[in-house]
């Protein structure tokens, strides 16, 4: 009788042990997966939510559940703005204050200007692993090129990344420049890769990695990260068939038609104005119509490879939703897309020592080569100006177009269906992120102190708890290669340094003029004092360095 009684109080605390881990598993199942998704180099009206002709059709599924933001902003170029989206701070204080590549004398070795994640920051995946969460990622990093730099060194589990700002899209390993980078630096978690899988394609290779990642560890019920960091659409321009000739013939009339077709749709969407101006051609870009015949068809053909760049990485995006449904996670992930700057106004001689070497000669750019392997093609500025739509300028500038970038987040928590024409900031992702997750940011990581985040939590806004992130008296601003711009409210104080501009403080109102068609700088020059102040102390506060 006492043994029978000493198997049923066994069976009764195995029951209760049981009772407890499935408890703890269904606890950690409520916590949401993340599924965060960044474009590169990628126009503010490049998708069919935003004004495009480009047929985008799981972004825009996502547009319509979740909440699509108009007004959300970024840094110039790709490095500064991935250092902000994963540390929740300003690009200055996280080691990004200038790409790696483009660090100037009076810069280097200097706090802030590291050229990596430095470790004044802790990043998102490290706070989400500590907490609880698996953390994955694939595509490009380019914060860091020394193994305690990798992803893996900076808390990700599982990573397949490209350490570089752009390279060929297939398994050549092609980089991007003669001198500084004329091969591609690939990483497996803490391992550097010598060689790419035979049928490696970027965007579809990034995306299966991804799912392979997650579909490995789905049986202990810990929650994850998913940084899907596509290459797409920066150059050069390679897509497989049949993206690359399904848009034959779409650009033939040139991008100054499709920059008036962009802004057009922009205004019937409500994303910008009824009023808002469309800017002039930009000075440096040649017109249409004063092309050669032969101009106009390469023109027009790296259009067509590069939309059917978009429309690809849609189409493996939508692979990724697909996989989260088959498995059942998918009403369980907070889904976040973004790009991390405007497109690319660059042509691939551009980029520093390419134009007549010998090394960028052995690439076929001719028109029925563009979008193959060896080709080297970037779309250049007339395009570029084009993808902005109502906007002005391009990456590499504070213009509008260069640092405004289509935001869509969806999932739980998310009151979807709506359209957000505040102000928010890729800082901001991260602090959203870990509300969500319910995981509170350290003052210290591995001993040592790190730098609070400066961006706010978007969970208010996103559940309609909330309508605004910034009120009419907040400042935010940024700096990059001595481009200057702040925001209070409706106006933006900006300053676009050459070559791109001349320098000089203008003041616009951007609920009427997203193209910053119309300078105030006299007519309110108060406001202009203002804002130029308020960057003052902002560059003071994060330790701003202005080149010669």
């Amino acid at each position: 009788m006492m043994q029978s009684s000493r198997f049923v109080l066994i069976a009764i605390l195995a029951l209760v042990v049981g009772i407890s881990h499935i408890a703890q598993t269904e606890a950690a199942d409520k916590r949401p997966n993340i599924l965060l998704v960044m474009a590169d180099d990628m126009g503010w009206t490049d998708l069919g939510s935003f004004g495009s002709e480009i047929d985008t059709p799981n972004l825009d599924a996502l547009a319509q559940r979740g909440v699509k933001f108009t007004e959300f902003y970024v840094s110039v170029s790709c490095s500064p703005t991935r250092s902000m989206l994963l540390s929740g701070t300003d690009n200055h204080l996280a080691g990004l204050g200038n790409m790696g590549e483009m660090i100037a004398p009076e810069q280097r070795g200097k706090p802030g200007y590291e050229g990596y994640l430095n470790d004044r920051v802790v990043s998102l995946a490290e706070v989400l692993r500590d907490g609880g969460y698996h953390t994955y990622m694939a595509g490009k990093w380019h914060l860091g090129k020394k193994p305690n730099r990798y992803p893996h060194a900076r808390g990700f589990d599982r990573s397949f990344s490209l350490l570089l700002g752009g390279a060929s899209y297939w398994s050549d390993m092609f980089g991007m420049m003669a001198e500084l980078e004329p091969m591609a630096e690939y990483v497996m978690d803490d391992t550097s890769l010598e060689r790419l899988p035979g049928d490696f394609f970027a965007t579809r290779s990034y995306t299966d990695f991804l799912i392979d990642a997650i579909r490995q560890n789905r049986s202990d019920g810990k929650p994850f990260l998913a940084y899907l960091a596509f290459t797409a659409p920066h150059d050069p321009m390679h897509v497989p068939e049949p993206w690359r000739s399904r848009y034959r013939g779409h650009y033939d009339e040139g991008y100054e038609v499709l920059k008036a077709q962009r802004a057009r749709a922009a205004k019937r969407m409500g994303l910008v104005s009824q009023n808002a101006q469309l800017p002039e051609r930009f000075h440096m870009v040649k017109a249409w119509d004063s092309l050669s015949e032969e101009q106009r068809a390469l023109e027009s053909r790296g259009m067509e490879v590069y939309a059917g760049m978009v429309n690809n990485m849609d189409y493996h995006f939508g692979r990724m939703v697909s996989f989260l449904k088959d498995i059942g996670e998918y009403e369980n992930t907070i889904i976040i897309f973004l790009s991390d700057n405007g497109p690319n106004p660059w042509v691939s001689e551009d980029y520093p020592s390419n134009r007549g070497s010998q090394w960028f000669a052995q690439f076929d750019n001719s028109i029925k080569n563009i979008g193959h392997p060896m080709s080297h093609y970037a779309y250049g500025m007339g395009w570029s100006s084009a993808s902005s739509g109502p906007l002005d300028l391009f990456k590499m500038t504070v213009g509008e177009g260069g640092i405004r970038s289509p935001l869509l987040i969806g999932g739980p928590g998310v009151k979807g269906g709506r359209q957000f024409d505040g102000l928010a900031y890729v800082w901001d992702v991260m602090p959203t992120i870990l509300e969500f997750a319910g995981i509170p940011y350290p003052e210290k990581h591995q001993g040592r102190q790190v730098e609070p985040m400066r961006g706010r939590s978007l969970k208010g806004l996103l559940s309609g708890s909330s309508v605004m992130v910034y009120d009419e008296h907040d400042f935010i601003g940024g700096e990059m290669q001595n481009g200057k711009w702040m925001r209070q409210g409706a106006f933006k104080a900006v300053s676009v340094a050459p070559p791109y501009g001349k320098g000089n403080w203008q003041l616009y109102n951007l609920a009427d003029d997203p193209g910053e068609t119309r300078d105030l700088a006299t007519e309110q020059a108060d406001k202009l004092k203002q804002l130029q102040a308020a960057w003052d102390q902002y560059a003071k506060e994060v330790g701003v360095i202005l080149t010669n």
